[in-house]
């Protein structure tokens, strides 16, 4: 499509958006306002590189066989160049503790800001922030399904330990690149049959935790969250930091409380839980996802839940207090194409939330007017965002269209295919 033909027709829809209250430019500059935390582990199916043939445990499962992979740094540095090039705006890439980029042999609980300080220099050079979180999975000292929480004082030391040394990590990421790491603390100790005693292990957690938060930090650097989940494999019985747990402890410490699309029950979804949670916290995150029956990390496709998601972050004006990150894997696809689409379809969401004249839909429901409401949601979804999307990708120098999918195909042929080759 020529640039003609993209200013016309973004034209004629602004004309559209107009008729009904919307002011384009600004829902434009709004959205490109929006960091999206882009999760580094889509990259490489979780494998991270302190101990790349590891077997990944803790309720986390990548799937598939697609050829590939990021093995080191450098190619999942280089792959997500890509994806950062064919997305508009700037955004932040979020690391987990496993993704080490050093020399040294060192341990979930030796790490320093220096083992990860080529990340920092890339994060510079890239123009994008970095988020981080502590890896309480994959690894020997994950004993019996549990970490934090486990009844030995050495396993929990341990864990405490790391969780330490990551918030110092995180801080040192926000220090350098001038805007707060989020740094997310999930913790995967579970039971896969019914406990007796459910008690004592959320208490030596959340006294786990309490130790690990003893230091404080400036917001300005880091901000700690906590997430919560129902259950994960090997755990299905029983998850020590359950919805509750997690939500009494960042409500009575002062912790940022995540929310992860597919932590819930089937039934549940996370657009219900914002306007409640923003009453009680001035922060709130949000892992986006899609699962299916279950926690199962699907790509972000463009469903009615992450629309709702994104209605409910715009229509209570919460987009400065909500950081979004993305957490999802799918080995199937091509990586790089996993991430543009997750990220394409989060800002199209947001987008689409944006060009909502909500105003004058909260006023129609004032007046308990239900019929109009209905009418008008309705109708409202028939309007031409796609143009008004496709004009932001070109103002963002970004492909528009399927264009990009010709890049990431040529990419796969011409560098990621090569890499195989090599290794093989």
């Amino acid at each position: 499509m020529t640039q003609e033909k993209i200013m016309e027709r973004y034209l004629d829809a602004k004309e559209q958006y107009e008729k009904i209250g919307v002011n384009v430019e600004n829902a434009l500059e709004r959205l490109s306002a929006i960091k999206i935390s882009i999760h580094c582990w889509q990259g490489d199916d979780v494998k991270g590189f302190l101990n790349p043939d590891g077997e990944l445990t803790g309720g986390i499962l990548s799937t598939g066989d697609y050829p590939y992979a990021a093995r080191t740094p450098e190619q999942l540095r280089q792959d997500a160049e890509l994806a950062f090039s064919l997305i508009p705006g700037r955004h932040k890439f979020n690391l987990h503790a496993l993704y080490v980029d050093t020399d040294e042999e060192v341990d979930l609980n030796e790490i320093e800001p220096r083992h990860f300080e080529k990340w920092v220099a890339w994060a510079k050079e890239q123009g994008i922030g970095l988020d981080f979180n502590p890896t309480f999975f994959s690894h020997p000292m994950y004993k019996d399904g549990f970490t934090l929480s486990h009844p030995d004082d050495r396993v929990r030391s341990f864990w405490i330990e790391h969780g330490k040394r990551a918030r110092k990590v995180a801080a040192y990421f926000g220090k350098e690149l001038g805007q707060p790491a989020y740094n997310n603390f999930w913790v995967p100790d579970s039971s896969k049959d019914n406990p007796i005693d459910r008690l004592s292990p959320r208490k030596r957690l959340m006294e786990s935790l309490d130790e690990i938060f003893e230091e404080e930090y400036d917001e300005n650097l880091t901000v700690d969250t906590i997430e919560s989940k129902v259950f994960g494999i090997g755990g299905e019985a029983y998850t020590v930091g359950s919805h509750e747990f997690y939500m009494g402890y960042g409500l009575t410490r002062k912790k940022t409380i995540l929310m992860d699309a597919g932590h819930y029950h089937p039934t549940e979804v996370i657009s219900n839980k914002i306007s409640a949670l923003s009453l009680f916290s001035d922060k709130l995150m949000l892992h986006v996802s899609r699962p299916v029956r279950w926690d199962s990390d699907h790509v972000v496709i463009m469903d009615d839940e992450l629309q709702e998601i994104m209605r409910e972050i715009v229509r209570g004006n919460l987009l400065e207090r909500t950081a979004i990150g993305l957490d999802f894997f799918d080995g199937t696809i091509n990586r790089v194409a996993a991430w543009v689409v997750g990220v394409h379809n989060t800002q199209k969401a947001l987008l689409k939330a944006l060009l909502e004249p909500t105003e004058d839909l909260k006023s129609v429901e004032l007046s308990f007017d239900f019929t109009s409401r209905l009418v008008l949601t309705e109708e409202y979804k028939n309007l031409p965002f796609g143009a008004i999307w496709d004009y932001f990708c070109q103002i963002n120098h970004v492909p528009v269209g399927l264009d990009w999918y010709e890049i990431v195909k040529k990419y796969e042929k011409e560098v990621q295919s090569t890499r195989e080759e090599v290794e093989n």
